[in-house]
């Protein structure tokens, strides 16, 4: 695929912020605190420092991969993100439609604008769905039966939210951004409450009674793998393995969270090997480039995750603005494979980290 390059993700955040109103716009790029934790996470990937193999025959690049029984062009996904409609006025159905033109899995949110059934409906790629687990238990369980008869095949389950974080943007603009937004999937909530919580760092829905056992209570209690977003730590890598998640994802909520936590890449190597294959290990925050999502898979990484960018894409021309992000990820990480000396993503080895005694 490696061919002409498409737009920049800086360009297409360019765009994104002129065509944006200024309270949506803040909605999208805040970060929580200071916002130490999202600089770093942008960071953290050029520090990488790679060793590249030479004279290896890349004249056939292949980034497809399998995952939990998902065939994909290429190990980038689309993380969950609330409230499409407010980006576009399609919502997550061209979030949908450009995930699909480019053979991508798609994480739909809780808080989408679009209901699951609208979502499944507007969907032909695989996607799975991401889950706050609500006050309502009978609530949470009826929305995640309801998202697997739409067609998600997997619930993301995230723990690293139970109360809203501190958001100086989100307290100034939220009767701007997010109390005017449209959450589909909670229609039979009370959403003003909800719109009240960003003021209080409480969201009135939100559990912050929630444990470790209740992952193993959301297996239990409906058909679908569980995958668990928000693990920085390795010993809570290992709880979420032996709770019976069928992959986890390093996430710090792209800094949304509690600040000053570390960046992904750097929380990434000891969650892989913390976990030693048992199940895929998925991270996110702060990929921007092709040649970050190399890093993360040579760092152990089964995929990345992007959030911002392709909501970038989304704002600045729909479907095909989603698709256009994902293929220059693509195509970036198809020319850092080549030069890497690596043509499949198996190759993509520890051995090409500069700082390691194998590769001085």
């Amino acid at each position: 695929m490696v061919g002409p390059p498409g737009p920049s993700l800086a360009a297409l955040e360019a765009s994104a912020r002129e065509r944006l109103d200024a309270a949506v716009w803040d909605y999208l790029a805040t970060a929580s605190g200071d916002g130490h934790t999202h600089r770093w996470n942008v960071a953290a990937w050029p520090r990488v420092r790679l060793a590249p193999h030479n004279l290896v025959d890349v004249s056939g690049l292949d980034t497809r991969l399998s995952l939990l029984g998902h065939e994909l062009a290429a190990p980038v996904l689309l993380a969950p993100t609330a409230a499409h409609g407010m980006f576009h006025p399609d919502g997550e159905a061209a979030t949908a439609r450009g995930a699909a033109a480019a053979g991508a899995l798609w994480v739909a949110a809780t808080l989408a604008t679009l209901a699951v059934e609208d979502i499944g409906a507007a969907t032909t790629s695989p996607w799975w769905f991401q889950v706050y687990v609500q006050r309502d238990r009978d609530f949470t369980i009826e929305l995640a039966a309801r998202a697997q008869k739409a067609g998600a095949s997997a619930l993301v389950l995230t723990a690293d939210l139970p109360v809203v974080a501190t958001r100086d943007n989100d307290r100034r603009d939220v009767l701007g951004a997010a109390a005017g937004a449209v959450y589909g999937n909670l229609a039979p909530l009370d959403l003003r409450a909800l719109a009240a919580g960003a003021h209080r760092s409480q969201n009135p829905h939100l559990d912050p009674r929630v444990t470790w056992d209740d992952v193993s209570w959301l297996r239990s209690a409906q058909r679908l793998p569980v995958i668990v977003k928000g693990v920085l730590r390795a010993d809570e890598a290992l709880r979420a393995v032996d709770h019976g998640a069928a992959a986890v994802i390093v996430s710090n909520h792209g800094g949304r969270a509690l600040d000053t936590t570390p960046a992904t890449a750097d929380a990434l190597p000891a969650v892989v090997s913390a976990v030693a294959d048992r199940v895929p290990v998925l991270v996110d925050g702060g990929i921007r480039r092709g040649l970050d999502v190399a890093k993360a898979l040579v760092l152990g990484a089964s995929a990345v995750l992007v959030g911002r960018p392709y909501v970038w894409g989304l704002a600045v021309d729909g479907s095909d603005g989603v698709r256009a992000v994902l293929d220059v990820l693509q195509r970036e990480l198809e020319t850092a494979m080549a030069l890497l000396g690596a043509p499949t993503l198996a190759d993509l080895t520890p051995d090409l980290l500069w700082d390691t005694p194998a590769s001085r």
